[in-house]
């Protein structure tokens, strides 16, 4: 059974820094493809960026191209979020992602229905 676990969460002024944190259990990072969400109220989830372990690929949201960085701890079967320079509009549930059963990592990101396992989320508020 897969489960993924999130932690880092928290609230943060704008222009600061966090760094989220997914375990994973049941899940080989064999399997190509992980990645995180985030949803606001009222809005839709958002893509925020994949990884392919295998070759490391990334693929970023437009949003947060080069404040958010994705990366993995194979050995560990954990997964990161670094978020900095961050914004208001950045607060929302953050959700931990993976496996998309073959379809390609980096165009997963555009579609929460690619991915087969979610984690429960954890909370990021950016306050102005």
């Amino acid at each position: 059974q897969v489960q993924l676990v999130e932690s880092g969460g928290g609230s943060v002024q704008a222009g600061g820094s966090l760094r989220l944190s997914c375990a994973a259990s049941g899940y080989r990072f064999t399997r190509p493809c992980v990645g995180w969400f985030r949803q606001a109220p009222g809005k839709e989830r958002e893509g925020v960026a994949s990884l392919r372990t295998v070759g490391t690929t990334t693929t970023y949201g437009d949003s947060v191209t080069g404040r958010f960085t994705i990366s993995h701890d194979s050995a560990n079967q954990i997964v990161y979020l670094q978020m900095n320079s961050l914004q208001a509009e950045d607060s929302g549930m953050y959700y931990c992602v993976a496996g998309t059963e073959g379809y390609p990592c980096h165009l997963a990101i555009r579609s929460a229905r690619r991915f087969t396992y979610w984690g429960q989320g954890t909370q990021v508020n950016v306050s102005s």
